[in-house]
């Protein structure tokens, strides 16, 4: 499937479940399975169509915007950085979910301590090397695992999964964590991402099933 006929099947399913009138919880379901998800054992693969090759020579991530030190890191820099190790449940808006994702690379929390964002600085707009993007309120990132993952079961993220670098916020929809990613850009006002402008919800909490607008 091309990219643009991936893109308007997804906008069409968003657009589908707004007619039948699909709402958001207004209260967080308990447990550790979101409501409307089943799990799995494989790890389906989902993207703008788009798998970009990247090689290490030429990746780099920028982090901007509302920064004291705005930085570019290569992928030597990036990984000199403190490397951290977390096991996080995986859910995909798409209704599944899988347990016990072990994602190693670097903290957000780290990257948050290296630039210094400024006060006004609330929320993060993260873009890709597909031309894929999303935002995610800072507060949302600041958590201990949140990471940007490099290796996935302690190998390399392959790239069909967004290697060599995605974000992972275990909190929140897959969708929120950039595949591929390619800059953090720190903002005060929000910017609505890529699936955001098409019908998904702009938070994507899957206890709350935030899964459309």
């Amino acid at each position: 499937m091309s990219k643009e006929r991936y893109i308007e099947a997804k906008q069409k399913w968003a657009e589908k479940q707004l007619a039948k009138g699909f709402q958001p919880r207004d209260v967080a379901a308990p447990g550790r399975l979101p409501p409307g998800q089943k799990l799995t054992t494989r790890f389906p693969v989902l993207d703008l169509g788009v798998q970009p090759e990247i090689p290490l020579a030429d990746w780099s991530l920028t982090l901007d915007g509302l920064v004291e030190k705005p930085a570019v890191l290569d992928w030597a820099k990036f990984n000199a950085l403190p490397q951290v190790t977390d096991v996080s449940d995986f859910h995909c808006v798409t209704t599944w979910s899988k347990y016990d994702c072990e994602w190693s690379g670097v903290a957000f929390t780290t990257l948050f301590e290296l630039v210094a964002p400024k006060p006004e600085a609330k929320f993060v707009y993260c873009t890709s090397y597909d031309g894929y993007s999303t935002n995610v309120p800072l507060s949302w990132c600041l958590d201990d695992d949140v990471l940007v993952a490099t290796k996935f079961a302690g190998e390399p993220v392959p790239r069909e999964h967004g290697g060599p670098a995605r974000i992972i916020i275990p909190k929140l929809y897959a969708w929120k964590g950039a595949k591929f990613v390619k800059s953090l850009t720190f903002l005060a006002e929000d910017r609505l991402g890529f699936w955001e402008v098409r019908g998904y919800h702009n938070v994507g909490d899957p206890w709350k099933e935030e899964r459309y607008a």
